[in-house]
């Protein structure tokens, strides 16, 4: 009986060094600054350590740090509330708006390549910048919004309305992203099976419904990758406006005032990167098990 003898096998010299080669360095790369910052976030989560000193001065205290964010720790969960209502937003509404404005530019209007850099433009601009633009729209005094419509709100300091501002503000720009990307799947999509759905009778709406979605699985799952990052990582805005504080907390913005902040709680901010750490796991979880189910 013969024995089987795998591809690796079979490659030679220089060829098998390049395989290999290719394969391990991104699991070294994955490993070193993903996986294994990962697993030092949820040992130190165990600690209350709080940046002093070297590994001999961590002490461990079991899941204190969790029972404390959980009973004790009043920003928690608004911050975790925020944060689903963040994703919520941006599932339901920027999202779909983006898809929506890809498939009508994808219909080749008259200034498409105008329309395309006009909503991709926020997509390059700094964190900083849309901050600012915004600021300048929101401003109690001086602002665009209060301006047009007479009124006299505080668009980033009420904390009832604070949070919403914010998401526009962010929105504003993760349209233009959906846009582009779901723009070149679009692109992608043979012309053959629009004509033939046009021959058979079908309406713009029915066609995109029941053949351009389906044949774009894999770009509509990227899509919600991307939104549930997106929902999850919100920062840079909320950082820029207030820190995260007065209606604006959110899991990142603790996480950075723990680790970062003047009480340098590393094992406690630690706990809460462990929280998002779950949360995008869980995720995760669920787009494989979609991926893999599409597959078979």
């Amino acid at each position: 009986m013969s024995k089987k003898i795998g591809p690796l096998a079979k490659l030679h010299g220089k060829d098998k060094f390049t395989v290999i080669a290719m394969s391990a360095i991104p699991l070294v790369i994955v490993g070193v600054f993903v996986w294994i910052p990962a697993l030092c976030t949820v040992i130190l989560s165990f600690s209350n350590w709080d940046g002093i000193g070297g590994l001999r001065d961590i002490h461990f205290v079991g899941i204190q740090n969790y029972i404390d964010m959980f009973t004790i720790y009043p920003p928690f969960w608004p911050a975790l509330w925020h944060n689903v209502i963040w994703l919520l937003v941006l599932f339901f509404i920027f999202t779909p708006l983006g898809m929506f404005l890809a498939v009508l530019l994808d219909k080749e209007l008259k200034l498409t390549k105008f329309y395309q850099t006009s909503l991709y433009l926020p997509v390059v601009l700094s964190a900083a910048l849309i901050g600012f633009i915004w600021q300048l729209m929101y401003s109690r005094d001086q602002g665009f919004i209060n301006a047009i419509f007479g009124t006299q709100i505080d668009w980033y300091g009420d904390p009832n309305i604070n949070l919403y501002a914010a998401i526009i503000a962010n929105g504003w720009r993760h349209v233009g992203y959906i846009m582009l990307l779901y723009l070149a799947g679009l692109k992608g999509v043979d012309p053959a099976l629009k004509e033939a759905a046009a021959l058979d009778g079908a309406s713009p709406t029915r066609t995109f419904f029941q053949i351009i979605f389906p044949v774009l699985r894999p770009v509509n799952i990227l899509l919600l990758v991307i939104t549930f990052i997106e929902g999850l990582r919100a920062f840079d805005i909320v950082w820029i406006i207030n820190k995260g504080r007065n209606g604006l907390e959110l899991i990142s913005t603790l996480v950075t005032s723990n680790v970062v902040g003047e009480a340098s709680r590393i094992g406690f901010g630690s706990a809460l990167a462990t929280i998002m750490l779950i949360m995008s796991s869980i995720f995760i979880v669920i787009q494989l098990r979609i991926m893999l189910k599409g597959e078979n």
